[in-house]
């Protein structure tokens, strides 16, 4: 059995649900919290997943960051080193969806040149008579990016835990390639 541990950026726009999300983590989808303050800052949450078909885990370190630009400077001393990201933006506003690129630039600028497991996460799908984004022009741009897609709810409790059980695998993923190349060193 192996325990990994792994920091996770979860970032985004302001008031796509990054907390929210955060918040149905934190309680296994049994609270979905209807008032949130904004997060001025970055807020912590750790939540370990494990992988299925194995007996290993990873411990997510997930950095909740304010979305806001007055707050992001501030928030990027605090990531360090991301091992995993989680981008959000919501389904509803299309200006969200844009400003993704900027966030990955962002993400990826703390990376030092190294290549790290993604997932895109549109929320709020519950919103669908106010959709702005469609399905597949975010599983377009995902892809081109190296990301995974995925959508989710979470006033909806719906598909809350597979962006995290996606980059979970990714992180294990890397993890079991390392290991290989050790061995086929030996």
């Amino acid at each position: 059995m192996v325990k990994l541990r792994a920091r996770c950026l979860l970032v985004g726009d302001a008031s796509v649900g990054k907390s929210a999300l955060c918040q149905m983590f934190r309680s296994d989808g049994g609270h979905f919290q209807k008032n949130y303050s904004m997060t001025a800052g970055v807020e912590l949450l750790v939540k370990s997943m494990s992988i299925p078909e194995t007996n290993d885990s990873v411990e997510l370190y997930i950095f909740d960051s304010a979305g806001r630009e007055a707050f992001v400077e501030a928030c990027e001393k605090l990531w360090g080193q991301p091992s995993v990201v989680c981008l959000v933006f919501d389904v509803s506003n299309g200006p969200s969806f844009s400003s993704c690129g900027r966030w990955l630039e962002r993400v990826r600028a703390h990376c030092l040149d190294r290549h790290i497991p993604g997932v895109l996460v549109g929320n709020k799908s519950d919103l669908s008579s106010r959709r702005e984004v469609e399905t597949s022009v975010a599983q377009e741009w995902a892809q081109s990016q190296g990301l995974e897609y995925r959508e989710t709810s979470a006033k909806e409790m719906e598909n809350c835990e597979s962006p995290l059980l996606v980059l979970a695998q990714a992180f294990h993923a890397i993890y079991q390639e390392r290991l290989q190349t050790i061995q086929n060193l030996a």
